[in-house]
């Protein structure tokens, strides 16, 4: 996947748990997981400001892009 949630290093560098992190976020820990595990198909801006705002950081902080590695094969082709 090209963007890669970078939520759990940042989280590491404060010392602040899921949990308390899903809280002042306004977040569910079950959401927290699914953003910090890539699983999740978009991010509300509103979502990303707080999370921005709770851990004083900017969103690429929290966000990668990380390109595709063109030459390994595609997952029908294995």
């Amino acid at each position: 996947m090209p963007i890669v949630v970078r939520i759990d290093v940042e989280l590491a560098r404060r010392k602040m748990s899921v949990g308390e992190f899903a809280e002042r976020v306004g977040l569910t820990p079950a959401n927290v997981a699914v953003l910090k595990n890539g699983r999740a198909k978009a991010v509300r801006f509103s979502t990303l400001e707080a999370m921005c705002r709770v851990l004083g950081c900017q969103p690429g902080d929290l966000l990668e892009y990380v390109e595709d590695d063109v030459d390994a094969p595609s997952p029908m082709h294995r």
